[in-house]
């Protein structure tokens, strides 16, 4: 008897991950971010629809889907979004339809969203979202970062504090969490959650197909 060999000669299909990434402000998600959508080429930045005007170089369907009112609220209506809330006097969602055809075509999405974003993602598509909390060492270092950042106002910064205490409450509602001592190593422990979690046997849909042609030989 022939014995089977598991190699694979073609990439195993799977769906896609929606990767989300909530932090407080000054905990460094955007880098980690950045980081992730220059290495990981099957990972792109999820598109919003909203319904404020588009600013000088916003493109459509590139940085936003700009939609009226009426058209974002009739979306919510009928599920078109995945996630969505109002914020001062605009609209801003994520719509379904893009990211299911990415997570069919086997690429990755990545929302920069807050905890209730990802709680109406998780009640919305809990089979495809990974979730991750990046956290900073502690308060103090956070404030120096947000400090040392010169962006902000003394005003302004403590406002940032006392909503970061609020945001970091909701902590256990990830599934994973990352505190971010060093930049280099938060980077490649949310590149190690991305890796394992495509590997993750329900999201490879060709692994079945594959494994019964080595079995037939």
């Amino acid at each position: 008897m022939t014995t089977p060999v598991f190699q694979p000669v073609a990439p195993i299909a799977r769906r896609g991950v929606m990767l989300v990434l909530s932090s407080p402000s000054g905990a460094g998600k955007s880098s980690i971010s950045r980081a992730l959508l220059d290495s990981e080429a099957e990972l792109a930045l999820s598109v919003s629809v909203t319904t404020r005007d588009p600013r000088p170089g916003e493109d459509e369907a590139i940085h936003y889907f700009f939609r009226s009112v009426p058209e974002v609220e009739a979306m919510a209506e009928k599920g078109e979004l995945l996630e969505w809330a109002k914020v001062f006097e605009n609209y801003y969602g994520t719509p379904r339809q893009p990211v299911e055809q990415a997570l069919q075509a086997g690429r990755d999405v990545m929302f920069d969203i807050d905890w209730q974003g990802n709680r109406q993602l998780k009640a919305n598509a809990p089979d495809d979202v990974v979730s991750i909390f990046i956290l900073p060492p502690s308060l103090a270092e956070l404030e120096s970062r947000l400090v040392k950042r010169g962006q902000d106002s003394a005003e302004v910064i403590a406002k940032r504090m006392a909503k970061a205490v609020d945001e970091i409450s909701h902590w256990g509602e990830y599934d994973y969490c990352v505190v971010n001592i060093s930049l280099e190593d938060s980077i490649a422990q949310v590149k190690a959650i991305l890796h394992a979690e495509r590997l993750k046997r329900e999201r490879r849909i060709g692994m079945a197909a594959f494994v019964a042609d080595a079995l037939a030989g």
